[in-house]
Order: structure tokens, then sequence, then C-alpha cells
């Protein structure tokens, strides 16, 4: 049986006020580290055990009283490098290096079932209960007041199994901004919104009732190229918001094949501006 006490509390992220899963506090991850420099976090592909089952089940239940904890977390640091690993079961994301710099993560091979919940992957193989890789930088009024984007972020080589959700998204806790990202030679396989196209500036979540209807943060100079989908249902979900739209996307150099029920509009794209070259089927919005 798990014992929660191993698991201590630890503050809230600024940038999001409150608890993802309660509005409590949080429980530290399992890996922690704060104002680290020059870090390095490896193993020749040794597995971590997150044991994810028992924090699922309370999950869903609605018995969470705090935030989950995640399986590594990185805050307020720089030149970290994380690599070389095996990681199941996280009891939420997988991955989350926040409010740093520098940070390297590759040749990790990330596992969860698909109906995990919240089991957000990171690079480069991953088979993830929900988004293979998540974009975020805060929650409404919070993130917009912490004022950090997520920014010069470069995302490459990986494959992506995600049967219920993305291989990259920009869809929720965005609130401070997202800018110049690139992402590259990425194969993705069962994946709902194709594999990298889903955007959304409103995705209906918010911590309280006093958010600003009317704040938005700037998302802009988003690259997707070489990138490679099969099994999928639907091609694009781009959703800017009205006034204040997604600008300087860029789809290169693309091919998508879809599953034998996919959903009858294959592009949604409202409220974006940029550009598409080589990609097939030819976008049709």
């Amino acid at each position: 049986m798990l014992d929660e006490s191993e698991w201590p509390p630890v503050a809230l992220l600024p940038s999001y006020g409150l608890g993802r899963d309660a509005p409590g506090g949080r429980l530290s991850s399992l890996i922690f580290g704060t104002n680290l420099t020059d870090v390095v976090i490896t193993g020749n592909n040794g597995t971590i055990d997150g044991q994810g089952a028992y924090w699922w089940k309370q999950f869903k239940e609605n018995k969470m009283t705090v935030t989950r904890p995640y399986m590594i977390e990185i805050m307020y640091s720089k030149q970290v490098q994380i690599s070389n690993l095996t990681l199941v079961n996280s009891p939420s994301w997988n991955v989350h290096p926040v409010y740093s710099s520098d940070i390297i993560i590759q040749h990790l091979t990330v596992l969860a079932p698909v109906d995990s919940p919240n089991t957000d992957g990171i690079d480069p193989v991953l088979f993830s209960g929900d988004d293979c890789v998540a974009v975020k930088s805060g929650w409404e009024e919070y993130g917009i007041k912490f004022n950090m984007p997520t920014k010069q972020l470069v995302i490459k080589r990986f494959a992506c199994i995600s049967p219920s959700s993305a291989a990259i998204a920009l869809r929720s806790e965005m609130s401070g901004g997202i800018e110049d990202v690139r992402a590259e030679d990425i194969t993705a396989i069962n994946t709902e919104s194709s594999y990298v196209f889903w955007m959304t500036g409103d995705y209906g979540s918010h911590p309280g009732d006093k958010f600003n209807p009317n704040a938005y943060a700037v998302i802009k100079g988003i690259n997707y190229r070489d990138i490679v989908a099969d099994n999928v249902t639907l091609y694009a979900q781009l959703d800017g918001i009205g006034r204040h739209p997604f600008t300087d996307i860029c789809i290169s150099n693309v091919d998508i094949k879809l599953t034998a029920k996919p959903k009858e509009v294959q592009w949604n794209c409202t409220e974006v501006q940029g550009v598409t070259n080589r990609v097939s089927p030819e976008p049709m919005c």
C-alpha cells in the first residue's frame, strides 16, 4: 500500500495559483529539484516506476484534496540534462521543467496506460494516456501576472502513441504566452488530433470564476515540420481567439494517413494566421 506521507507537500506554482487536481496544495514529485545548475539525471535506460495506479484511482473517484505528484519536476534551474531513462506509470505528468532554461531532455522512454489521467510525457519514445508533449505557461490570471512565457523551445526526433490525445498540444494553461517553438522530425501513431496540430485558446478550464475574459496571451512563432502521422482521426484543430489570433504558424513537410473511421471535418481552423508548404493531404483552411 502506497504511503502518501512519503510525498511531502510543496508550494503551489505561482503561475497556476491553485492546484490542478484540487484547490489545495500539491505534492512533491518523485524526483524534484529547484535552483539547480549543471546537473545531469541519467541512467543506462533504467526504469523508474511512479506507482501511478494508486493516484489514478484516487483522481477518478474524486478523492484528491491536493494535486498529484509528477515523476520528475525541475524548477528555477538551468543547464540540466535528463536522459537515458524509462519512466513508467507516473501519477500525473512525467517530466515537468518549469521556470527554467537550457534544459535538455533526450533518450527517454515514457510508458503509461491509455486510460491513465494526465500522464503527459516528453521525448523521445512515448506511449501516453494524454498528450505526449504539452506546452504550457500558466493558468489564467496567475500566468498573466507571473508573465513568464514559454519560448525558444525545440522539440524533435521522437515517436508518439497517444490514442486519446495529441502528440504535441498547445491547448490549455497557456496564459503566460508561448513563443518561438520548433517541433520537427516526429512520428505519431493512433493519435486523436493527428499528431501536433491541436491548438486552442479557449480550453474551458478556469481555476476560478474571477478570470478576466478580456486578457489574452500571445501565441506566435510555432513551426511544425518533417512530421509523419499514421492511423489518426483528425488532421488539425487550430482555434485561436477572436481579435487575438495565433500568428506566425508554419506547417511544412507533413504526411498524414487517416484511420478507417476518421472525423467528418479534417481541418478546423479559426483565428490563426500562418503558412503551409508540402502538406499531404492539402489543408482545407
